[in-house]
């Protein structure tokens, strides 16, 4: 497997667990925390690379999320 191969595996599993984690903190069925999450300018800045942010821990992910989409979000954590 080549770099760029590797990055896109990684960056697919930290999709799945952002997902699940939102899921599970906020009681969102599975296709709901999709929607939020593909919805997101986070989503964007992962799929981009932007500022490093796909290597932080997913569960700051989340947390960075609810805290700076509020408005597309119905939980509280």
């Amino acid at each position: 497997m080549n770099e760029e191969t590797l990055e896109r595996v990684y960056q697919e599993n930290l999709e799945e667990r952002i997902i699940a984690y939102l899921a599970k903190t906020c009681g969102f069925s599975y296709e709901k925390a999709m929607d939020v999450y593909y919805n997101s300018k986070l989503s964007d800045k992962i799929y981009l690379g932007k500022y490093g942010i796909q290597y932080l821990d997913y569960k700051v992910l989340v947390q960075i999320l609810l805290e700076t989409e509020k408005e597309v979000l119905d939980c509280d954590l």
